[in-house]
């Protein structure tokens, strides 16, 4: 059986934390950014994990 390709997309944009969560960036940050309030720019900067019901598709696509 062959191994497992991770899927690039998935590479790039998840990583891993030390107990095993999935880590993402927030969307709406790229452009149309004249509208939005600073405070909720700041906000679309940080990073957050993803939900429970996401995790095992996202670990499937990271060959975990």
């Amino acid at each position: 059986m062959p191994k497992m390709k991770t899927k690039s997309g998935a590479k790039k944009r998840f990583s891993i934390t030390a107990s095993g969560r999935i880590k993402r960036k927030h969307a709406y940050k790229s452009h149309i950014l004249t509208k939005k309030s600073k405070k909720r720019k700041r906000n679309l900067t940080k990073t957050t994990t993803v939900h429970k019901s996401d995790e095992k598709n996202i670990k499937a696509m990271l060959a975990m």
